[in-house]
């Protein structure tokens, strides 16, 4: 590719990575506003029991910045705080929210417990003593003149207080100022103008997408006079091969003479590529959606689309094949979305036609049972979780065979090759799905593990042929 359509790509990636970042908090925003919130609008806190056997439980300082002409917030009502409180004893309790300044020199010299941090999964809350020395008794709470909103009584305690500039503080106290403060308490808070965030941010990801797959496209897409006058690929100048029954051909070639230990670095080796393919993998998502479109409407999958998006799928298993999914071989995998000469070997011969109709279903109704067994050749496992130690393994039966190839080889020297055609014949599956998901074929994957480092149908095909 000209460097001039590399940098439109990867601009075009960040900017569609964005876009399905705000499309991401739109939809989270919206699911929040509309589950997670009670009848008044508040998201809330669990009820959990606050206690200390000094005279007051304090917030830490809640800092609101400083009044001024940037507090325009401050009259729109923007967001609210609610405190829903029980006494946990027989005092009639008080709760009430003044200013940090204030609530310190009504509790000058009284010793009192200021929380200072809280986990409500499971709950814990950490308390930092604050005038452990002083001798002083507070006057009764409700009767002082500081507070912006107070509640004070028998039976639940609400306090209900919309956000303001200034430092805070939040004071839980027995309603007579005695000691040993007791209580039960649920926080909740309501932002207004959240559906209006939610539309905001979808829209703002959809503009984002459009302005990135346009960029995309237009690094992706060549013109007619280039495409015409393109240099023949590696792939386009070898002897023709016979056509395997599926449309994917994903073929490996395992080195006679591996290194035995070269595998424990060739993911670090491998991490330029990684880069590269994030970059690339963002393209390939925004392009599938496009294919998508186009392939409703028209019921073609746009060629220099599909060309560069089987690129990134021959990049990623040239990639696989060298230092992860199958460690085949020690050649170093080329940069290029081309099919040159490498033992790892992916092709996808293209569809003149595919059905409008399948389109909508193929991605997320039909792929799912191929999804399921895909999950289980590549999730990640959790083993022997016990007081809280787990040994995680990645990757799944793909990544376990990997390992045991990988010690294999470290230390008998070679790569069993019937291990080899199984983790081939895995890899198969799991491409054949990506493709199919990916909308670049209408071919239902087959249930089948075609083993081996050659297209076992091709191969037939070949030999019948002959």
């Amino acid at each position: 590719m000209k460097p001039a359509r590399v940098i439109l790509l990867i601009l075009g990636s960040l900017v569609a990575l964005v876009g399905f970042g705000l499309l991401g908090a739109g939809a989270s925003v919206g699911w929040a506003t509309a589950t997670q919130r009670d009848d008044a609008g508040f998201f809330t806190t669990s009820s959990e029991r606050f206690e200390s056997d000094s005279f007051a439980i304090t917030s830490d300082s809640i800092d609101l910045g400083d009044p001024g002409p940037d507090d325009w917030w401050a009259d729109r009502e923007l967001a609210t705080v609610r405190i829903v409180a029980d006494s946990a004893g027989s005092e009639e309790l008080f709760v009430g929210i003044g200013s940090q300044r204030d609530v310190e020199a009504f509790l000058a010299d009284v010793p009192h417990d200021e929380v200072t941090d809280v986990d409500f999964r499971p709950f814990s809350a950490d308390y930092r003593r604050q005038n452990a020395t002083g001798s002083a008794t507070p006057a009764a709470p409700s009767g002082q003149t500081l507070w912006v909103a107070q509640a004070a009584g028998d039976g639940t305690q609400t306090v209900t207080w919309d956000l303001e500039p200034g430092e805070w503080a939040i004071v839980v106290m027995n309603a007579d100022g005695t000691a040993n403060v007791s209580a039960d308490i649920e926080l909740g808070g309501r932002l207004d103008y959240l559906a209006q965030i939610a539309i905001a941010l979808v829209i703002g990801g959809v503009v984002m997408l459009a302005v990135g797959a346009g960029m995309i496209v237009g690094g992706v897409v060549r013109p007619r006079s280039d495409a015409d006058h393109e240099t023949p690929t590696a792939a386009a100048s070898v002897e023709p091969v016979a056509v395997p029954a599926h449309p994917l051909r994903i073929e490996g070639q395992l080195d006679a003479e591996l290194s035995r230990w070269r595998w424990l670095v060739k993911w670090f080796l491998a991490i330029p590529h990684v880069v590269v393919l994030v970059f690339l993998w963002i393209a390939f998502a925004v392009l599938s959606v496009v294919a998508f479109f186009a392939i409703l409407f028209t019921g073609r999958y746009p060629r220099s689309i599909f060309d560069f998006n089987v690129g990134v799928l021959r990049w990623t298993w040239r990639v696989s094949f060298y230092a992860s999914g199958a460690l085949g071989t020690d050649r170093y995998p080329p940069f290029s979305l081309d099919a040159p000469d490498y033992p790892a070997v992916l092709e996808v011969a293209y569809p003149e036609q595919l059905s409008r109709g399948l389109v909508l279903v193929k991605s997320w109704l039909l792929a799912i049972p191929h999804v399921l067994i895909v999950g289980a050749f590549t999730a990640t496992w959790t083993v022997g979780d016990h007081d809280g130690l787990a040994f995680v393994f990645g990757g799944g039966v793909l990544g376990l065979l990997v390992a045991i190839a990988a010690l294999t080889l470290a230390f008998r020297g070679r790569y069993p090759q019937g291990l080899f055609d199984l983790i081939m014949g895995i890899n198969r599956w799991i491409y054949r799905v990506i493709v199919y998901v990916a909308l670049m074929t209408d071919s239902y994957p087959p249930f089948r593990l075609d083993q081996g480092g050659t297209e076992p149908h091709a191969q037939e095909t070949h030999d019948e042929a002959r």
